[in-house]
């Protein structure tokens, strides 16, 4: 944690290492809750609206009552940033069952506990930026969409948690998730794309693919790019073999493969994903720079 990193909770903002919360919260005693993680740049969130759309699915998926009014979430959400000392950064919004009692039953819990943390977020280094990732499959397998559905961005990764430590123990710099028919699901933080010669490839959320907000937009800029996209299942096979990989999501932005199990991808930083991480940056600009002071809504 940045020790500048601040925390808005119950309309409170404070020093993030100075807030607190009960250890009786289901959130953390049963990771009962659903979380968003959102980029800011110049102090205006990143697709704001696409996020908060998901918190609120996510909510109604699992029948939790968000404590707050979009309106107030994108009140307290400014809040936070304006009070962070840095104009870029990352915010992670919680939302737990709240306080209840022992036992996973959510009845009897609540209200649910909203807080929400400013903070710096590097999920590498800046030489893997440049130079490419090291990838390995994981043994661990994701979780099938009728265990737990992944469009729920539910608090509990212990899933990906255990592929991550697998990638730590290879001694590379991240995990790749099969579903459990042995086909590509996601990274353990990250979408994963592939190029194979001037077609863009990525799995559909039916194999087990959190629907990102930046895979969207990488979607959106190849489709605008005329780079043709096909969401299609993909193995390991397509993998070792592809011309291009990397990695997209609001904590990684994008970050280039440079080998998966050993095997050298082709070309590392690519064309295409050099060209879309132009284009993202440009839109990430047009979004949330200066220039879209005029249309950005007030909040």
């Amino acid at each position: 944690m940045h020790r500048h990193a601040i925390c808005w909770l119950n309309g409170e903002l404070l020093p993030a290492a100075q807030a607190t919360l009960s250890v009786l919260d289901h959130g953390l005693l049963y990771g009962d809750g659903i979380f968003e993680g959102i980029r800011f740049y110049d102090r205006h969130a990143f697709r704001l609206d696409a996020h908060l759309d998901r918190l609120e699915l996510s909510a109604r998926a699992i029948a939790l009552q968000i404590p707050y009014g979009r309106d107030a979430l994108i009140e307290a959400i400014a809040r936070t940033i304006a009070a962070f000392e840095e104009p870029d950064g990352y915010l992670r919004l919680v939302v737990t069952r709240g306080v209840g009692p022992m036992g996973l039953n959510p009845r009897g819990c609540g209200p649910a506990t909203l807080f929400i943390v400013a903070d710096q977020l590097s999920l590498t280094s800046e030489a893997v930026r440049e130079k490419g990732a090291r990838l390995i499959i994981a043994a661990t397998r994701r979780l099938p969409p009728n265990g737990l559905d992944p469009r729920i961005k539910s608090l509990n990764y212990l899933n990906h948690i255990l592929a991550r430590i697998e990638a730590n123990h290879a001694g590379v710099d991240e995990a790749v998730l099969l579903n459990g028919e042995g086909r590509v699901a996601e990274g353990t933080a990250e979408n994963l794309f592939v190029v194979r010669g001037d077609t863009l490839l990525t799995p559909p959320t039916v194999e087990g693919a959190l629907d990102g907000i930046t895979r969207q937009c990488i979607i959106e800029l190849a489709v605008e790019a005329g780079i043709p996209v096909r969401e299609c299942p993909l193995a390991p096979y397509d993998l070792y073999t592809a011309d291009e990989c990397f990695l997209t999501g609001t904590g990684a932005e994008l970050i280039p493969v440079r080998d998966i199990d050993g095997r050298s991808v082709t070309h590392c930083p690519g064309q295409i994903f050099l060209g879309l991480q132009a284009r993202f940056a440009e839109l990430v600009e047009r979004e949330t720079g200066p220039t879209a002071a005029e249309s950005r809504p007030d909040h």
